[in-house]
């Protein structure tokens, strides 16, 4: 896969920019919605399309009312974001469909299924923003909705995160690809797979007994993942536990990581826990293993 010598970045949001809502997977709660809604309506002039809280069967409508929807986002250059309603299941049914080449330099938001989307964009070189879908963010506490708006509307730097535990010592730097363990396993062998060479890999995930992170983590070794990669983040891997056992998620998340042998540590505040502090996929990092402190080397957005 060609690796990408500069990332192109989004454009930096202003105070009351026009940004897109869209439901590119699972249909969603309304309530919940609603207060994330209004989060960024504080903010922003959030728009979307009535057939948003559509559903069919297990996703936010079919196929051709969620590939429309998405597609008009991507090329809105009168709009400076999109933001996900939900995560759940479907983003990966309407990747051959979206126009991710002609897409306008608009911050993509999201996380969980929406990580098969972040892995189209980062093949072709573009930044995105792994963090809160709209269902989440009602649920985040002011600091994270600070540290999301701070990284949407300014070009430094954003303050480094720091995790809970070092599984494997050493430093590590290069661009931040990945997202949830489940759905970046799925993107192996597919010309969505974001390019890896070099980079920091972020993963997190949300009840995945321990049997099937090792089974996923094992795809990710065979497939010459960690081969390629130079430094592992771990994020919130929520209620990833068997009942009544010996071992938690974490011993053996920590055991596969010794044997990948790259640096790594966990605990970091990212994914479907009580804060998932945005990043910047694509930018450049500095993951310190032994402090368990996660730097970003640049910003997210240009001006």
């Amino acid at each position: 896969m060609k690796r990408h010598v500069r990332w192109l970045k989004p454009l930096s949001l202003r105070p009351r920019d026009t940004v897109h809502v869209v439901a590119p997977a699972s249909a969603f709660d309304r309530p919940g919605f609603e207060v994330g809604l209004a989060v960024i309506a504080e903010r922003y002039t959030p728009v979307h399309r009535p057939d948003i809280f559509s559903s069919h069967r297990y996703l936010a409508g079919e196929d051709p009312r969620r590939i429309e929807e998405l597609s008009r986002a991507l090329l809105d250059r009168e709009a400076r974001a999109i933001f996900c309603a939900r995560g759940g299941y479907g983003s990966a049914r309407m990747l051959p469909d979206l126009p991710f080449a002609d897409a306008a330099s608009n911050a993509f938001v999201g996380f969980s299924d929406v990580t098969s989307i972040h892995g189209a964009l980062q093949v072709l070189g573009r930044v995105s923003i792994h963090g809160p879908v709209l269902t989440q963010l009602g649920k985040q506490p002011p600091e994270v909705r600070d540290y999301l708006f701070r990284l949407l509307e300014s070009p430094e730097a954003p303050p480094p995160l720091t995790g809970t535990a070092t599984y494997v010592p050493g430093m590590a730097e290069g661009h931040l690809v990945g997202g949830n363990l489940s759905v970046l396993s799925r993107l192996i062998g597919t010309s969505y797979m974001p390019p890896l060479d070099g980079a920091v890999l972020l993963l997190e995930d949300v009840t995945e007994r321990p049997y099937r992170l090792d089974r996923m983590w094992t795809h990710l070794r065979l497939a010459g993942v960690f081969s390629r990669v130079r430094g592992i983040v771990l994020g919130d891997f929520s209620s990833c536990e068997e009942r009544d056992s010996g071992y938690s998620g974490a011993d053996v998340l920590r055991e596969l990581a010794r044997e990948a042998g790259l640096p790594c540590a966990a605990g970091f505040p990212i994914g479907h826990g009580e804060l998932n502090y945005p990043v910047a996929l694509g930018t450049q990092v500095r993951l310190d293993a032994d402090a368990a402190r996660l730097t970003f080397l640049e910003g997210a957005v240009r001006e």
